[in-house]
């Protein structure tokens, strides 16, 4: 006789293993995530506070697409509130409308600014010239500084910068600014002539002057011989949130926003108040 076939029930078990083990994976990765953003919310909630708040006064898109740098911005400003802001420009940033020039992000105080008023052996910025008048006028502490083009004469480019630049007691030190790797030169031959141009104005001002640069191009190429000056660096690092011991001025970010200026504007942190700042310009006559 024939047997009937018995039909096998599958057991429900294996299939529930794979969907606990589908389940598990899930929240292992979705868990960190939220916690992730959560911390980056409330590590930026400051900046992130003005952003929203910027979208909500009716900005259009182009407004709306800056603003998100400012998120950072403000966020570290907000953190370094014990030290003074300050901002640096060049005839890139068109014409100022100096009246308005008081405030970064309608918060904080620009109390220095920098102005671009040379570069080269012969090059004079075109606005250098409005620009300090301006800032002078607006009772802002107030400092000039030359680019320096690493395969033209160093003491030509000192004559440049002095025979342009005017300062008076009050002034922030003049500002050496290099930037640019040489060509057909030694790291040597180029550190030579970065030490000629500081030396011929330092003797003609009688003050020491600032040296800027890039935070990499500072490590690997000035700072064994440079270490003496005070320091101005730039470094634009989203993740970088507090100044080393050795920059005495951070220039943080090149997409600053600044009521009277159109575009970007870079901003900077001095190490120190306003008191510390006022110590290092030239001093007024006894």
């Amino acid at each position: 006789m024939a047997k009937r076939a018995v039909k096998r029930v599958q057991s429900p078990k294996k299939g529930v293993e794979k969907d606990d083990r589908l389940i598990y994976l899930i929240w292992s990765i979705v868990i960190p995530i939220i916690i992730v953003i959560v911390g980056v919310a409330w590590h930026y909630r400051s900046g992130i506070k003005y952003y929203f708040k910027e979208i909500s006064s009716g900005k259009n898109n182009t407004e709306w697409k800056d603003a998100k740098y400012d998120i950072r911005n403000v966020e570290l400003m907000t953190k370094h509130d014990d030290k003074i802001f300050g901002i640096d420009i060049s005839q890139y940033q068109g014409r100022i409308d100096w009246i308005q020039v008081n405030t970064i992000n309608d918060k904080f105080p620009v109390d220095f600014i920098f102005i671009r008023s040379t570069m080269g052996e012969s090059g004079v910025d075109s606005k250098f010239k409005s620009n300090w008048k301006s800032a002078q006028s607006r009772a802002k502490l107030r400092g000039a500084y030359h680019y320096f083009r690493p395969n033209e004469n160093s003491l030509k480019q000192a004559q440049n910068f002095i025979k342009t630049v005017k300062l008076k007691p009050g002034d922030l030190p003049p500002v050496l600014d290099i930037e640019e790797m040489p060509r057909g030169q030694s790291m040597d031959s180029l550190r030579v002539g970065l030490k000629r141009w500081l030396v011929t104005v330092e003797e003609h001002y009688g003050i020491k002057p600032i040296l800027y640069s890039g935070d990499k191009y500072f490590t690997d190429f000035l700072e064994k011989e440079f270490s003496g000056y005070v320091i101005w660096i730039a470094n634009y690092n989203f993740w970088i949130d507090d100044l080393k011991d050795h920059w005495d001025f951070w220039q943080f970010s090149e997409k600053g926003t600044v009521r009277g200026i159109k575009g970007p504007v870079d901003l900077n942190i001095f190490n120190g108040d306003i008191e510390a700042l006022e110590k290092l310009a030239i001093p007024y006559s006894n």
